[in-house]
């Protein structure tokens, strides 16, 4: 199994794999979302990393969940934040675990109703076996192959720590 201890060694990565994808794509002063909250953890890294000029947005995508109904709401649910347009914006999707792909389906779900982006790349800390949806990370800080019953948990947000937890 890969190292997921070092978790600023895998942003490292990240932030390498981002720089030649934007210079590779052409994009300029591209807009940076993370999704609630794991993936607004990882985005706050790789934002300041990246030295992005526009402010980090943020999803919380549980009004956008297909299985909210089967796990219910969170007692607490924040709003989305997206302090820019996001027509014609080249976005950056930013999550801690990209596991089913559901979660990307709702934020994708989200982000097209603000409006209509000119691009978007996923990028995710952790990509896991698992997948249900045909969506795959352009980018990742490492991909696991877990058997059922192992799950990926991100700490933080200070300071950002994986562990893989065993299910009894």
């Amino acid at each position: 199994m890969p190292d997921i201890s070092d978790v600023n060694t895998l942003l490292d990565n990240m932030v390498r794999s981002i720089q030649s994808e934007i210079q590779a794509r052409k994009i300029t002063d591209p807009l940076m979302i993370g999704i609630h909250t794991g993936g607004v953890w990882v985005a706050n890294a790789l934002h300041q990393r990246l030295g992005l000029k526009d402010e980090l947005g943020t999803l919380n995508i549980t009004f956008y969940r297909d299985d909210f109904t089967r796990i219910g709401m969170h007692p607490q649910v924040e709003p989305s934040s997206l302090p820019l347009e996001v027509d014609d914006r080249h976005i950056i999707l930013i999550d801690d675990v990209l596991h089913t792909g559901r979660t990307i389906r709702a934020a994708l779900n989200e982000i097209f109703d603000y409006g209509r982006p000119a691009s978007v790349m996923l990028a995710a800390l952790v990509v896991r076996s698992g997948k249900e949806l045909p969506i795959c990370a352009d980018i990742a800080g490492v991909q696991l192959d877990l058997s059922e019953g192992q799950h990926i948990k991100l700490s933080g947000p200070e300071p950002l720590s994986l562990e893989l937890q065993e299910s009894k």
